[in-house]
């Protein structure tokens, strides 16, 4: 017990230092992005600001991640090939929010940076048969592993980039992310992986009261690309590991809200006839608003979507399926009443406001 006492103090101390240093370098990163010409001009109505605001604060929470992890973290190969492939992924992340980079160029430099990863030891190689009936519990992805992890890797890194439309949201959501991450790491004593995810958290808490609405900045494609790289080659470290039954659905909880998002939006757009990679404005994030909500309400929303898709994956990894299933279908029922609830009020009030006024 006093071992587990002296990691919480730990990870509780790689989380403060990295809130720190994102937290104090964040206004440093605002002043060099406008100095660089990293703004974000509201050109389309996919933007949901009306004035030109810094983009590129991913830099501070990458300095805030990558202090803490040099401060606590035993550098591995594993790690080093992480750390090596995230600064790939940072300084792509720079030159984009300056010029606006095309999107080939990225994917292709997404690649390298997660096959640093991959001939570093970051690899998926055994995954949980997701067929619960099945006499082999667990597949072995020989030849496959590598494209498998490729893939798995610039999928999340993309996807959390996609997400990246609102003030918070897609910090708040790899805060989110990271933090259950955090919890599975701590449950099962795995030290490494909970010293990266306390560093991740801290960053991106450091970062949040400057990009809540109205934000001050953008973290840009310098933060989302990072976080979702992060927690892409975290989550084979710590989650597909396992070989039991639930290892392959947790990671798939953990990011619940981004993959579907991306995967949503890629059926979305070949349906009409369009390229994966083109910009619209469908995600769900833009349909909230549509709908009525303003942006901290879509915000708190997907929040809470988040926050249940992450408990259910700790609960799946401490508790087991059934407890884990249960606990899905009630937070998912409370929130159907809840979401129900507050539309009709929010009905209500807008035909209120309207007999009031004629």
């Amino acid at each position: 017990m006093q071992i587990q006492f002296q990691l919480l103090g730990a990870v509780g101390a790689a989380l403060l230092v990295a809130l720190l240093v994102s937290f104090i370098l964040t206004p440093v990163v605002k002043t060099f992005a406008q100095k660089v010409g990293a703004v974000d001009v509201p050109k389309d109505n996919r933007r949901m600001h009306t004035h030109p605001i810094p983009r590129m604060g991913g830099l501070a929470i990458f300095f805030g991640f990558l202090i803490g992890v040099l401060i606590f973290v035993e550098l591995s190969t594993s790690i080093k090939g992480m750390l090596l492939g995230a600064v790939v992924i940072v300084v792509l992340g720079i030159f984009d929010d300056i010029y606006a980079l095309g999107a080939k160029f990225k994917f292709c430099v997404q690649i390298v940076a997660a096959l640093i990863a991959v001939f570093t030891g970051n690899v998926i190689e055994v995954i949980s048969n997701p067929n619960i009936f099945s006499s082999n519990p667990y597949w072995e992805l020989g030849l496959l592993a590598v494209p498998f992890t490729v893939i798995w890797i610039v999928a999340v890194t993309n996807s959390v980039n996609l997400i990246d439309g609102l003030d918070g949201l897609a910090c708040g959501v790899s805060t989110i992310s990271s933090m259950s991450v955090l919890v599975i790491a701590l449950a099962v004593s795995d030290s490494e992986v909970a010293f990266l995810m306390a560093a991740l958290a801290g960053a991106c808490i450091g970062f949040i009261p400057y990009n809540l609405n109205p934000a001050k900045i953008f973290m840009g494609d310098t933060g989302s690309t990072f976080l979702g790289y992060v927690l892409a080659v975290v989550s084979i470290q710590g989650l597909f590991k396992f070989y039991t039954i639930v290892s392959f659905v947790v990671p798939f909880l953990m990011l619940g809200l981004p993959i579907f998002d991306t995967c949503f939006a890629f059926v979305r757009r070949i349906a009409h006839g369009q390229s994966p990679m083109h910009a619209d404005r469908s995600h769900v994030h833009h349909r909230l608003i549509d709908m009525g909500l303003s942006q901290k309400q879509a915000v708190a929303c997907l929040y809470v979507i988040s926050a249940i898709l992450g408990l259910s994956a700790v609960v799946l990894t401490t508790a087991g399926p059934i407890k884990a299933m249960l606990l899905l279908f009630a937070l998912a029922a409370a929130g159907a009443v809840s979401s129900r609830i507050f539309f009709n009020v929010g009905d209500k009030q807008q035909k209120k406001e309207k007999d009031e006024d004629e």
